[in-house]
Order: C-alpha cells, then structure tokens, then sequence
C-alpha cells in the first residue's frame, strides 16, 4: 500500500524540536526525509541524556523516519553536495537563526535557481520587525503570543503550558503551509517559500484571547473566576475558556493528578445536583438555569467538589458519564504512557533503537485509512551518508576517505 506523500523528498535542515516535529510528521504521512546535521550531530542527540553515549530521547523523540546524512555546510565541497539534494528534493526545511542559511549562499533566489520546482519551508521565532533579531525558544513564544498572559491563576504570575505549542505547535502549522505549497505546485508547477513564526503560530492558538480582549471593551467577562477586571483578559485557572463553564474538582484520596474536569451543560444541572446530594439545586429559581448559575461559578464548582472529593477520580467519571455529563480524568503523564487505549490506537508506540533498546514515543496523531503509519527510530548519525552520496549523488565510493578526512561528512 502507497502512503500519502511517497515519492515526495525532504531536504530536512532543522534542529531542536519546531523544524524536526514538522520534518518527523512529513515522514509518518510517507515522505523520504534526509535530515542533513553537521559532522558533530543535532545539539539534542546529546542534551538531557538517560542513557551515557546514545541519543537522547529528546533527539530520538523527534527524528523517528528519517535518514541521516552529514555534511559541513562551511566547506565548498559540503556547499556542493548540499546543492545536489536540494536539486533533487521537493521541500526543503530549516530553522536556523534569522539569516544563517543566507550565510552560507544559499538564498531563496539561489535555491529556487536550483530547483525551481522545490518548496522552501522556513521557521522562525518572529515575523518581519522589531522582534526579527529575538532568539526564540519555546517559552519566549508563549510569552510574546498571548500565552503566558493568560495562562495560571488570576492572584499568581504568568505560567508557561506543559504543551509544546511554540515549538512542535509551529511545526504542524509549517507542515499545513507545506502541504498546500505541494498541492499549488501541481497546478503552476512552481514551487514558493513558507514561513512560519513561532509567535504568530501561539498567537494563532490563542485567537480566543483577542476575542475576549475585543469582548471586555464592552463589559466584565461573567465566564472567567473572579470579577475584577482591568484592561487586559486575566488569568482564567482552569476555567473552560467557552459558553459553557468548567473546572478541575478534586478527587480522593487527593493526589497531585487526582481530578476530574467537569463541563456543566444546561441540560446537565438537573443531573448534576442529583448527583452531588443537592436535589432541590434542580428546580430552585437561583441555581437552575445558566443566567442563575454564572454569578456563583465559584460556589458551583464548590458544592460539586464536595461530592468529588469523597470518591476516586475513576468512580467519579463513571458516574458523571453515565448521565452525559461532559467530563474527563486528569491523566498523569505515567497513566498516559500506560494506558492500553493509547497503546491500541498506536499514539503512544513502542520503538525498537539499535543502541538504547526499546523507548516508548508518541505516534502519529493523524490517522489515514490508505496510509498507514509505522514508527521506525531515528537514525544514527550519519547512517545514511554513504547510501546518499554515493548511490543518489553518483560520488565516487573512493572520494569518501578524502571527505571524511577533510571534515566534509
């Protein structure tokens, strides 16, 4: 069976996370990526090492269906091979410093003279302007795209998410820009650039925040905790952010992860107050409908949490669903990477590395019924220098020694 995008090449010239979470999704959809890495090897085959001399799970995390090859990019005979992949490359991707691989001569103008044909990805931390020159990394793009700002609880200072949104958030975005420059590319045969900003793509993952900074000109927002409002949209903790309130209510035995997220629709109050041991909740003119509710989402969330807290999160879960009551577990990053679900629908996988035995990694979220996805490790470094060079460039299997002792590969 063909998978998606098979017989598409990538040139992949990334490092760290947002350029090999885009590369890595383009490989699970079935494209050949080469990543090219310098003769010393991506930074993060080495950092936050488990296990001494072998690659990281931060590297290996990030780079599975891939092939490696090595090439110093600051020597000419490096500069020429370069040349002939992009030559026979469909997309091209890097997420170099601002200005790094204009350095090393290899423009858009020249890579499109190259291979006009060719897809030329780039990511960076900010668009065009003041912030241009900024170094990015993950936390800097939440805190200059809306996230921080809004993130944590209103008396406490700005929190930073558990998820990867600058980082492997830009990566999907770059991948979306990607894949609509091939599609256009059969249309005009030609191919474009694509870029991506880190900030622009949390920005664009924080778009109900404007809308709420648009809404607060017209008055307090009754959805968020507390009812202090400035000019800006505070911290809303763990308030559901959209037209129906929600919270984390604790469970027993009240562990750091022991809650469960509870969403209260209209039509599930009457259900709810049931449940909770406050019948008379239903139908009394203060509490049943949402205008009643809304004033005291606080003392809401309160009384349900006093029937929570007496029973385990999976008890409580049970119940609520029983009665269609939008809910979910908080679940631990340890019962994710044990739960059988996960494990059956292949998003948390088991790969075999030739060097660090098994590691469990995620799977490709993006399930296609005529392309199925198998996870194969990242490569070693170099691994596929020579199968590159020689059996796709057509070098000479004798040039390799001098490459090699030239510091070319």
């Amino acid at each position: 069976m063909t998978r998606a995008l098979e017989g598409v090449r990538v040139l992949d010239m990334t490092h760290v996370q947002s350029g090999p979470s885009a590369t890595q999704l383009l490989a699970w959809l079935g494209a050949d990526v080469v990543k090219v890495e310098a003769p010393g090897g991506d930074i993060t085959r080495r950092q936050l090492r488990d296990v001494p001399g072998v690659d990281s799970l931060y590297f290996t995390m990030l780079n599975c269906n891939k092939r490696s090859v090595t090439l110093n990019l600051k020597s000419e005979r490096g500069r020429e091979l370069l040349t002939g992949l992009i030559r026979r490359s469909d997309v091209m991707v890097e997420n170099f410093g601002p200005g790094a691989v204009e350095r090393m001569g290899f423009t858009w103008d020249r890579i499109r003279e190259i291979n006009p044909r060719i897809v030329f990805a780039s990511i960076k931390g900010f668009g065009e302007g003041p912030y241009t020159g900024f170094k990015a990394y993950e936390v800097v793009a939440q805190a200059m795209g809306g996230s921080m700002a809004t993130t944590g609880f209103a008396d406490g200072p700005p929190m930073a998410t558990g998820a990867q949104i600058g980082d492997s958030g830009t990566g999907i975005h770059a991948v979306a820009g990607i894949l609509a420059a091939l599609f256009q590319r059969e249309h005009t045969g030609r191919g474009q650039r694509v870029n991506v900003a880190m900030q622009h793509a949390v920005l664009n993952l924080c778009r109900v925040k404007l809308r709420d900074q648009q809404r607060l000109e017209h008055g307090p927002l009754p959805e968020y905790p507390g009812d202090d409002f400035s000019d800006d949209v505070p911290r809303s903790g763990n308030a559901s952010g959209g037209g129906q309130p929600g919270w984390a209510v604790k469970c027993a035995p009240g562990g750091p992860n022991d809650y469960v997220y509870v969403i209260v629709q209209p039509v599930g109050w009457p259900p709810l107050a049931h449940l909770i041991g406050r019948p008379e909740l239903a139908d009394d003119p203060e509490w049943a409908t949402p205008e009643a509710r809304l004033p005291k989402l606080a003392k809401m969330f309160q009384l349900i949490e006093e029937w929570t807290a007496t029973l385990p999160k999976w008890q409580v879960l049970h119940q609520l669903n029983t009665h269609d009551i939008p809910c979910g577990p908080i679940l631990s990053t340890k019962e994710i990477i044990e739960d059988p679900s996960l494990a059956a629908n292949e998003i948390v996988v088991e790969v075999d590395h030739p060097q660090r035995g098994r590691f469990t990694t995620v799977g490709n979220p993006l399930k296609l019924s005529d392309s199925p996805t198998h996870i194969t490790p990242s490569p070693l470094l170099g691994q596929h220098t020579e199968e590159i060079l020689i059996g796709e460039l057509g070098i000479e299997k004798a040039e390799l020694p001098l490459l090699k002792a030239q510091g070319v590969i």
